[in-house]
């Protein structure tokens, strides 16, 4: 039995590194400390816990977490100070040899992170408490609101795919989910304190319903039942399980959005393979097709790696060459980082730092072109746009349902509202488009 007495009028400060998956668990930590009268930290105070979540899908990454834990043990000298997240489930005994902190909790253990605090009183050493990755099984539910508008709806953990360059599986375990049931009853929860827009998150979600029975389509067409909710965005889907029926269902859906992150990683067949990846570039086409098809404007944004090893510069001129004849509206470029243990490094051929570089610049050129060309073929146009909280003096902004930024005069009263607007011109710095209120 947990003291929760020992938590009365403390101080919290969160810190989170890397996905969407990670904020919103973060939130759901958060929440379970506020229950027993842990309260988030001020500007100008000390805080008494601090929790850092952490990501270790590239070097940087790892990297930005030490210096992370460092400033936040200087910040507050003698809080209680627990790290979990993927670099803490991979490398359990660095992170606990960092001066200052108390816990490492790996993937199995986050959820249960009350347990793990004791009386708050700091270790003379860092304890590592953590599972193997195939001992990975439970699933800690989580549903957060985001910094703005939006909520985040995890339906899934954990990836039974290994790719080569990928170290998810091993920081997460394997793939495992929520019941429908249960995570309907979460959505209408979000409806009733108010929140409109949710976004679907995990690891890998279209492979939902490994550890129930059910599937990603099933559970999309229960949410969509749920009243209140006027807006689901789901987040990357893997190509090779976004399949017609998804797709079908969502250009006739009452609540799903136009709107898709598909992970390409590379645009050559040859790497595909190297990548071990399950699908083919034919595949993918074939998916982008298919939206267009049924939802003219929607928003695709794709994932894309390069300088992974064995990508020669032939290599990455294909995989330029198919992303410029696609009918695709942002790439996401992420530089191949080496991580250890996995069956990357076996390949011979490396890509230097420079030539990543420089093949990075080229798709981040094309993926500025084909978005300004998307928001560009909205301008004089209508839609409905669901307004985000904006800072202090800072005009308010917005999205349609596929996806396009859209900014406005802030208007208190407007947050969380869904605005018919008239999308004009693009802002100053070329982010957004200014809009006008249609009464």
């Amino acid at each position: 039995m947990i003291d929760t007495s020992v938590f009365q009028d403390k101080k919290a400060v969160f810190y989170t590194l890397g996905c969407k998956l990670n904020f919103s668990e973060t939130s759901t930590i958060g929440k379970m400390l506020k229950e027993v009268g842990v309260r988030t930290v001020r500007k100008g105070e000390k805080a008494d816990i601090c929790v850092v979540n952490t990501c270790s899908v590239t070097e940087v990454a790892d990297k930005k977490c030490r210096q992370a834990i460092h400033r936040l043990v200087k910040n507050h000298p003698d809080a209680f100070v627990v790290v979990t997240g993927c670099y803490a489930q991979l490398k359990p005994e660095q992170v606990a040899s960092i001066e200052g902190v108390d816990v490492v909790l790996g993937a199995e253990q986050k959820g249960d992170l009350m347990k793990y605090l004791g009386d708050l009183q700091k270790h003379d050493k860092g304890e590592a408490v953590t599972s193997a990755f195939k001992d990975i099984r439970s699933f800690a539910p989580s549903c957060s609101r985001g910094d703005r508008t939006r909520y985040f709806l995890k339906v899934q953990d954990g990836c039974d795919y290994f790719c080569s360059y990928c170290t998810i599986p091993f920081a997460r375990g394997r793939s495992r989910n929520g019941r429908i049931a249960d995570l309907v009853e979460q959505a209408y929860q979000v409806a009733a304190e108010g929140g409109k827009e949710i976004v679907i998150t995990g690891v890998n979600i279209g492979d939902f319903g490994k550890s129930t029975g059910e599937t990603f389509f099933d559970l999309i067409k229960e949410l969509d039942k749920v009243e209140g909710i006027e807006r689901y965005r789901i987040s990357s889907i893997e190509p090779n399980l976004l399949t017609d029926e998804i797709i079908e269902f969502v250009a006739q859906s009452r609540a799903f959005m136009p709107h898709f992150h598909i992970p390409l990683q590379s645009g050559c067949d040859e790497v595909l393979k190297l990548m071990r990846r399950r699908y083919d570039t034919a595949l993918f086409a074939h998916k982008i097709k298919k939206i267009k098809e049924v939802m003219p404007h929607a928003f695709i944004g794709v994932d894309v790696i390069v300088g992974t090893r064995g990508e020669t510069e032939e290599h990455f001129n294909t995989t330029y060459e198919f992303l410029k004849g696609l009918d695709v509206t942002q790439l996401h470029v992420f530089s191949y980082s080496e991580r250890p243990g996995t069956q990357a490094l076996k390949i011979d051929y490396i890509v230097s730092p420079e030539e990543k570089h420089r093949r990075s610049q080229l798709l981040l050129n094309l993926s500025e072109e084909k978005t300004h060309a998307f928001y560009a073929s909205h301008i004089g146009k209508e839609a409905l746009v669901l307004m985000e909280k904006s800072k202090i003096g800072k005009p308010m902004h917005g999205f349609t349902a596929d996806y396009v930024r859209v900014e406005l005069e802030r208007n208190d009263s407007w947050d969380n509202q869904l605005l018919n607007v008239r999308m004009g011109e693009f802002n100053e710095d070329g982010t957004a488009l200014k809009g006008s209120i249609i009464s």
